[in-house]
């Protein structure tokens, strides 16, 4: 069994019932998650060791969030308890040609407090296959990028296989330092980039185009730059609204130029989530397939996760293989 370090924020999600607006309603549901904790959900629902590192609410909202992550498989072990409060994010689910909204209230959350030297990385580390991060950590505080980028030179020096999704959210940074030095910089410990075109642009500051031959060109600049990655994997939307999606991956392993076909979300449940959801269906899949079989695993749970409330992917290999295996009329099994 492989075991996967995920490091990240955990956050409560309040959301009005229904495609309701706030403003219509007086009760709101919650769910825990965030990105990276997402992905190691998922993954732990796919059978995987995982142990995420946060920091939470020394509170009952914390403890809370604590017994999720375990009642979703996940080790929590490396939960370290902070005085602030856990972060929130506000979202209004949206429908057709409305958009969903989400409103982030984390600026003085508990990871926002975390320190280098609060995580014992040596320990946490023991016997790691994977460590996964996106951009949305070291966009938090200058505590939490600089705790990351401890981690990450530890689980390189110990060969661990580094998954990167250097996510950029510009509203996140506000904290003094350059997104795109500091994502740059944490690139270099990684071995797999997940991110398309625009991600690249951001990184190296360039214009390539999302075509296919761009999305080649970039991948093979971004090998070039950063020699320690190997591949490039990228996630495909085209959403005709928010209620309807197409989805398909592609990917460039250095060598070869890969592509699944697309697969329709006619009826999405809940967006959130989904780009997690390929995130780890792309980890478990390069753990268990070839690169092809990988971004086709990836998309189709990518695209399952349209299906489930909440933020976290419940989903298992099989039901991935069927949809991979071309099994999409959503039939009642008996």
């Amino acid at each position: 069994m492989s075991k996967t370090i995920t490091f990240g924020e955990v956050l409560m999600r309040l959301s009005p019932e229904g495609y309701k607006k706030i403003s219509q309603s007086s009760t709101l549901e919650f769910y825990f998650g965030g990105t990276e904790m997402n992905v190691g959900a998922s993954l732990a629902n796919f059978g995987n060791e995982v142990k995420h590192v946060t920091c939470v609410s020394d509170d009952i909202v914390g403890q809370a969030a604590t017994s999720t992550m375990k009642r979703y498989g996940i080790d929590t072990s490396a939960v370290i308890r902070h005085q602030a409060p856990l972060g929130l994010y506000f979202l209004e689910v949206g429908a057709v040609m409305r958009s969903s909204t989400i409103a982030y209230n984390r600026a003085h959350s508990a990871f926002a407090g975390i320190e280098p030297g609060m995580v014992n990385w040596e320990e946490v580390l023991e016997d790691a296959d994977w460590f996964h991060w996106t951009g949305i950590t070291p966009a938090i505080s200058e505590g939490a990028w600089k705790t990351l980028e401890e981690g990450l030179k530890k689980a390189f020096e110990k060969g661990v296989h580094i998954t990167a999704d250097p996510t950029y959210r510009k509203d996140l940074w506000n904290y003094g330092q350059d997104a795109r030095s500091i994502l740059s910089g944490l690139l270099r410990y990684s071995t797999v980039f997940i991110g398309g075109v625009n991600e690249i642009n951001e990184i190296l500051g360039t214009s390539y185009t999302g075509d296919r031959e761009g999305f080649i060109e970039a991948a093979k600049t971004l090998l070039k730059e950063y020699p320690n990655l190997a591949k490039v994997f990228d996630k495909v939307r085209n959403g005709g609204n928010a209620s309807a999606q197409k989805i398909s991956a592609r990917a460039w392993n250095g060598k070869d130029y890969l592509e699944t076909e697309a697969l329709e979300v006619a009826h999405v449940v809940d967006r959130i989530g989904t780009g997690d959801a390929y995130a780890a269906g792309l980890i478990y899949g390069l753990q268990h397939y070839d690169d092809q079989k990988t971004i086709a695993f990836a998309n189709a749970a990518c695209a399952l996760k349209h299906t489930i409330e909440g933020d976290v992917n419940l989903v298992s290999v099989a039901e991935v293989i069927d949809v991979v295996e071309g099994n999409i009329s959503g039939r009642i099994k008996r």
